[in-house]
């Protein structure tokens, strides 16, 4: 049996269907990599997960203070409770300033309003702010936001206090 040499035309052919398939699974693998959630930058060394945030008589009540580095926003509120809020609408994840003048959370992207307390005042944000664990340990408030608390609405049981002796 003697073999027929491949013709330019079948060999192009070929090639062709090759690259074909090379760029249909790249295209599968970069929509797959499109939808998969992002990974925290590790930068190789682990993230600090919880912050000292200060002496519990740092915080005035009805305060609000942010903090960058841990992406939350400690609030004290006027019962004397705390509550660390993620910074991160859940409408769509942007990020969510405090305007101390209206003395609300006022998403600058799709115009949600949140209260002091991280609940809905003003939709499209379907629930409240994600919570973050908060403990006070020697008189000192930390937060724990290696855990993010999906609420629906603000509940008494999800501020902390300091015991008073």
């Amino acid at each position: 049996m003697e073999k027929k040499p491949i013709s330019r035309r079948s060999f192009l052919n070929k090639v062709w269907v090759a690259l074909g398939l090379v760029a249909g699974a790249e295209l599968v693998a970069g929509t797959v990599a499109w939808f998969r959630p992002r990974k925290d930058k590790a930068g190789g060394e682990q993230q600090e997960s919880i912050f000292a945030a200060g002496p519990v008589d740092q915080f005035e009540r009805g305060s609000v203070n942010a903090f960058v580095k841990g992406r939350f926003y400690l609030v004290r509120l006027e019962d004397g409770g705390f509550l660390a809020l993620s910074r991160t609408c859940t409408h769509l994840s942007c990020t969510v300033p405090w305007v101390a003048d209206e003395n609300r959370f006022m998403c600058p992207c799709h115009s949600s309003v949140f209260d002091i307390k991280g609940d809905v005042i003003d939709p499209p944000a379907p629930r409240a702010m994600d919570l973050f664990d908060v403990r006070i340990e020697g008189g000192i408030v930390r937060v724990d936001t290696s855990k993010r608390t999906k609420r629906l609405a603000f509940a008494p049981g999800q501020a902390t206090y300091a015991e008073t002796v």
